[in-house]
């Protein structure tokens, strides 16, 4: 079954996602925890998520992937930007038990001019206070582009970090296209490669997610900016290896790319026409 899904504001609940994201033919979706700048989490409805929860098991959704405020960073330099990681995740993580077997993704941070090798040891800070043995939440990182001081451009630091956290089964991967194109491993051109390698060195059992995006600017650019499926860098042929290749077709993909509700489900329709299983 082709999972494929889109990113859905959660303003007006989990039932509601799961009603948009069946009305334009996703069978899983993505969402803020919170708002992406920060800030308090609404408050959960259990009436809310018990009803999304049939929906979800009645139409076979994938798992759905909540995503971190994009102001969550568990490497930086000040103090009080660590304490704020600390708190938006340990809380994310209690929340996401509501609904029980899903990811949780995030970026893992930018060490700020420390050093990469500092800005590891913060996130495996991080993540060996949060991870709990019984959690039911899988963790994924995402793989970045390379902008700045951002860790996780290179997947040996992504092996990193899973090799040094204390309960490595709880983590795994999300593929993002854009940014892993951007970063210098060539998507369009040498795909098998790039799955060989990411095997090699992190282990394709790892990767969990995918999050689908075609790229503004160039290979190698180190650059984060997403464009509509077909209209960027990567081109329409390149996401059609992708969503068909052995090794991915049976991951949930997740897009990101610069649409409202409407574009998204242009985009489902124009996927599912290439791959309609």
């Amino acid at each position: 079954m082709f999972l494929l899904g889109c990113h859905l504001s959660a303003a007006k609940g989990y039932t509601h996602m799961a009603e948009e994201a069946l009305s334009i033919g996703a069978n899983t979706f993505q969402f803020f925890t919170r708002n992406p700048r920060g800030g308090k989490a609404k408050d959960m409805d259990a009436a809310d998520v018990a009803r999304f929860r049939e929906l979800a098991e009645a139409h076979r959704f994938g798992p759905i992937l909540a995503h971190a405020p994009y102001t969550l960073n568990p490497s930086g330099a000040d103090a009080r930007v660590r304490e704020f990681a600390f708190e938006v995740m340990a809380d994310d993580m209690l929340r996401m038990e509501a609904t029980p077997g899903n990811y949780y993704n995030f970026h893992p941070g930018s060490h700020v001019g420390q050093g990469i090798e500092k800005g590891i040891d913060l996130i495996i800070d991080l993540l060996d206070t949060i991870l709990k043995p019984d959690q039911t939440t899988l963790v994924l990182l995402e793989t970045m582009s390379g902008k700045g001081s951002e860790v996780g451009s290179r997947f040996e630091e992504l092996r990193t970090i899973i090799d040094r956290v204390a309960l490595p089964d709880k983590l795994g991967v999300c593929f993002d296209t854009c940014h892993t194109n951007d970063a210098g491993y060539d998507v369009v051109n040498d795909l098998d490669g790039v799955l060989a390698e990411f095997d090699r060195i992190v282990g394709l059992y790892r990767l969990k997610a995918i999050h689908l995006n075609d790229s503004k600017n160039p290979f190698g650019s180190h650059k984060d900016r997403h464009e509509k499926i077909g209209q960027g860098t990567l081109g329409l042929e390149a996401v059609t290896r992708v969503i068909t290749h052995p090794l991915l077709r049976d991951l949930p993909f997740y897009l990101e790319t610069p649409n409202e509700v409407d574009g998204y489900a242009e985009e489902i329709r124009l996927l599912r026409q290439i791959r309609p299983d």
